[in-house]
């Protein structure tokens, strides 16, 4: 029998991850990981030329993150463990889309989202993250989804869909796994409003949480701060996700024709450079003692990939050491 010798890990990353966490940061129970679409955009896969699994994973462990978002040609189960363990990296999340019309979930939706939870579970996962897949019906309103004329769910739409993520959410928890609500632009949740109502819906169990995306959650015209705030212990996980005033201004007007289209044109840009309030939100975060991932995240980049990755990542050690001595 042939034994394939498993690669050590590059102590360099250990250096790294040092440098960027010190004593006294602010959010010391957090963990930090980024999303492997700025390599492999999942959704427009010609922003990026293919970037291969094993390259990905270097180089987001190479920055200094220490966990990622499974992405766009990862392997499942042992083999992306191995591809993982040997940078010393967690599986921070599965990212599941679910297709969604007015009138609710599709048929089948259900079972593709079991299979996504699947991939979390064989390898090694810790979070699974929900949201609706887009629909070009909402696309073209996204940045004002709030104006009466936008499509919206039926109530038979709604029925059916707090009933997938009770559900989706419930086997979830039983596998061991945390279950996080991702409102979405150019989806039928995507403002404020709506994640309230699915969240209002599912108060009961307490097995529905929040991914906060405060990227989308300022394009859909909410204030992360204040969406803190109202959900509270709810957000169990967290995408840093920044956004260009230019670009989102546009989308107000009506000026670029859909979501894909704002995308393209860099609605989300490295974190820092655009109008979230990042010393706000990291400093509500750190009141209640959030405990989960902060996930740099970014859709598109004019750059390569890894400079933006990296600049995220350092704007992001730098305000949690200015919290920390603000604090301390």
């Amino acid at each position: 029998m042939t034994v394939t010798a498993q690669r050590a890990v590059d102590p360099a990353i250990g250096r790294i991850r040092r440098a960027l966490r010190r004593p006294g940061d602010a959010l010391p129970r957090t963990s930090i990981g980024t999303v492997p679409i700025l390599w492999n955009n999942v959704d427009q896969p010609d922003l990026a030329p293919t970037v291969d699994p094993a390259t990905v994973l270097d180089e987001i462990a190479r920055i200094g993150y220490e966990g990622t978002q499974e992405g766009r040609g990862f392997p499942r189960g042992g083999p992306l463990r191995e591809l993982l363990g040997t940078r010393d990296l967690r599986l921070a999340e599965v990212y599941v889309s679910i297709p969604c019309t007015v009138d609710g979930p599709s048929h089948g939706a259900l079972d593709a989202a079991r299979d996504r939870l699947a991939v979390l579970h064989e390898s090694g996962g810790e979070v699974l993250v929900a949201a609706l897949d887009g629909s070009p019906e909402r696309s073209v309103w996204s940045a004002r989804a709030g104006d009466p004329r936008a499509p919206r769910l039926t109530e038979d739409g709604w029925r059916r869909l707090i009933d997938l993520a009770r559900t989706l959410a419930a086997e979830t928890r039983r596998l061991g796994h945390a279950f996080a609500w991702h409102q979405h632009t150019a989806t039928f949740i995507e403002t404020p409003d709506e994640l309230d109502r699915l969240l209002d819906a599912t108060a009961e169990t307490g097995s529905v949480g929040v991914c906060l995306d405060v990227g989308h959650y300022t394009v859909a015209g909410g204030d992360p701060v204040e969406a803190i705030r109202r959900h509270g212990s709810r957000i169990e996980h967290v995408h840093l996700k920044d956004v260009d005033a230019d670009v989102l201004g546009q989308m107000r007007a009506g000026r670029i024709a859909d979501f894909a289209a704002a995308v393209r044109g860099r609605i989300f840009t490295e974190l820092g450079a655009g109008i979230i309030d990042l010393p706000g939100i990291l400093r509500e975060l750190a009141a209640p003692d959030y405990a989960g991932w902060l996930m740099v995240e970014q859709d598109s980049a004019w750059g390569p990939p890894s400079e933006s990755a990296a600049i995220g990542r350092r704007v992001l050690a730098a305000e949690l050491r200015r919290l920390g001595a603000t604090v301390g």
